[in-house]
């Protein structure tokens, strides 16, 4: 009677695990021939699925590349990959607010099909899901926000003046308060982009159908579209903090938060044996300390930090005053674009006249020399340093803390109201240090946490940093999970809440009770 049993219980065992393996639930292989086993392939962040289907609008050259070349700037050719420019060279710390670039090349560019791509370009609106708006507003402000002393905005200078505020068009009375209208300094041609461009936008039928809630729209400077943002509220707007957007505006649940371009190079062979001890500064920070809001913690801090041995705290601003202050001065210029050699030179601090005469003979622009210089400075600073410093600025956010991650130097994060990229796949706490503002300001607080920092943990922090740097590379053409693709993927992610906007829009009667909640 066992005997029978235990034949037909064996039976049932063999016919289970017959089952098991012809459905794929158990692989013996991996229990007696473990070499035979295919290697694991890393996973992405995310599965991205799909890439996203854009449609361009085609705006005329004046709104984007024409800004980075005057001879261009009303020419009559589409904008093709073929006939796209490359990002200047020489653009500086303009660099930083290119993502509106980055965005429209990764459109232009066709691909070669073996590239996994976050979004492609449509030409047919109605099978597309968004809708790009390719204005450089930031560059439109870098190029003429600041040019009020240009003979060719002269007369635009007329428009802040009481007597002239009557000549404006409604869409801005409504817009702006007089007191912005009056005290603030603009450029009218930042400004007249800004009236044609909403002017455009809202006889697209397109932009009507949704309000513009699929519509997105770089707006990195901090004054990008400063004064007639607020008719572009609904639309998906690419920031890179919220610090000077009023709370009825612009929101983490519709808005992308996208990290500064950075200007300095990527450390792409740092394969040091010992990183940690090779790294010989503890703290870096070299940048602008009078700041506005909660950057006045940046003068607070240089008191804190300063005189201490293995910290270094350096007010620097890129002009040529600041090439003989430097104390980064064991270093020759051998052109006038930037290019150094390890010549080693004596200090420009102690001779400033051979430097000015230096100058002279090659016929070098001194601005441009000094951001050259600076941004040397910069670089091999946080190259040669464990941890470097992100105290807030004007805005919550900037460009340092890029700069350090693709530098791999631990970004020390002193910012209470900071926001950050692509946060829902990141976890910025694995290769970073945060502390907030009030930790900071306690005298010698930071720097003894950082002396006590373990040494594995922030080896650990340095490779992970290796690890994660590739997703704020901004590039052409576009790489996987590189910069530009990372931000088409939190585009996609915002697109749902704005589709259950638009279907509730279509159907109501009364106001947004939503709205008035607020």
């Amino acid at each position: 009677m066992y005997g029978k049993a235990a034949i037909c219980l064996s039976f049932v065992i063999l016919f289970l695990i017959s089952c098991s393996i012809s459905v794929g639930t158990v692989d013996l292989r991996s229990y007696f021939f473990p070499l035979l086993q295919s290697p694991q392939v890393p996973r992405s962040l995310c599965a991205s699925g799909p890439p996203l289907l854009v449609y361009m609008y085609d705006l005329p050259r004046k709104f984007h590349v024409g800004m980075m070349d005057r001879r261009s700037f009303e020419g009559p050719a589409p904008v093709t990959a073929d006939n796209f420019p490359p990002w200047p060279s020489n653009s500086g710390i303009k660099k930083q607010h290119s993502v509106e670039y980055w965005l429209m090349a990764s459109l232009l560019y066709g691909g070669n099909g073996d590239e996994d791509r976050e979004a492609v370009r449509v030409s047919d609106p109605e099978s597309a899901e968004a809708f790009f708006v390719p204005f450089f507003s930031s560059l439109s402000f870098n190029t003429h926000g600041h040019n009020m002393t240009d003979p060719e905005t002269e007369v635009d200078r007329r428009l802040q003046r009481k007597e002239n505020l009557f000549m404006l068009p409604d869409i801005i009375l409504k817009s702006v308060s007089f007191l912005e209208l009056t005290s603030i300094d603009y450029s009218g041609i930042d400004l007249s982009f800004q009236v044609e461009l909403l002017e455009f936008l809202r006889k697209s039928k397109y932009y009507q159908r949704s309000g513009g809630r699929d519509h997105v729209i770089p707006m990195t400077h901090p004054n990008a579209f400063r004064f007639l943002r607020q008719e572009l509220n609904a639309s998906i707007l690419i920031v890179v903090d919220f610090g000077r957007y009023p709370k009825t505006m612009s929101s983490l649940s519709k808005d992308v938060v996208a990290p500064y371009v950075h200007v300095v190079d990527s450390f792409t062979d740092d394969d040091a044996l010992d990183p940690y001890e090779s790294r010989t500064t503890l703290l870096f920070f070299r940048g602008n300390t009078v700041r506005k809001d909660q950057g006045k913690i940046r003068i607070k801090l240089a008191k804190i930090l300063s005189g201490i041995d293995d910290v270094h705290y350096e007010k620097s601003v890129a002009t040529p005053k600041n090439i003989i202050m430097s104390k980064e001065t064991d270093l020759l210029v051998n052109t006038c674009y930037g290019e150094f050699s390890e010549i080693t030179c004596a200090k420009f601090s102690n001779h400033a006249f051979y430097l000015y005469f230096f100058l002279w003979m090659l016929q070098c622009d001194k601005a441009l020399l000094a951001r050259s210089f600076g941004l040397f400075c910069s670089t091999e600073g946080m190259r040669s340093s464990k941890f470097c410093l992100h105290p807030a600025g004007d805005t919550p956010s900037s460009c340092r803390l890029f700069d350090a991650i693709v530098s791999h130097c631990v970004p020390v994060i002193v910012s209470d109201k900071i926001e950050l990229p692509y946060e829902d796949e990141i976890d910025y706490s694995e290769f970073s240090i945060f502390f907030s503002m009030k930790e900071a300001l306690e005298p010698g607080y930071l720097v003894n946490q950082l002396r006590q920092f373990p040494k594995d943990r922030w080896v650990e922090m340095w490779k992970q940093l290796k690890n994660i740097s590739h997703h704020f590379e901004f590039q052409y053409p576009p790489k996987k999970e590189d910069g530009v693709n990372m931000l088409w993927r939190q585009v996609k992610r915002k697109l749902p809440r704005a589709q259950l906007a638009i279907h509730r829009s279509r159907r109501l009667k009364v106001p947004d009770w939503w709205q008035r909640r607020r």
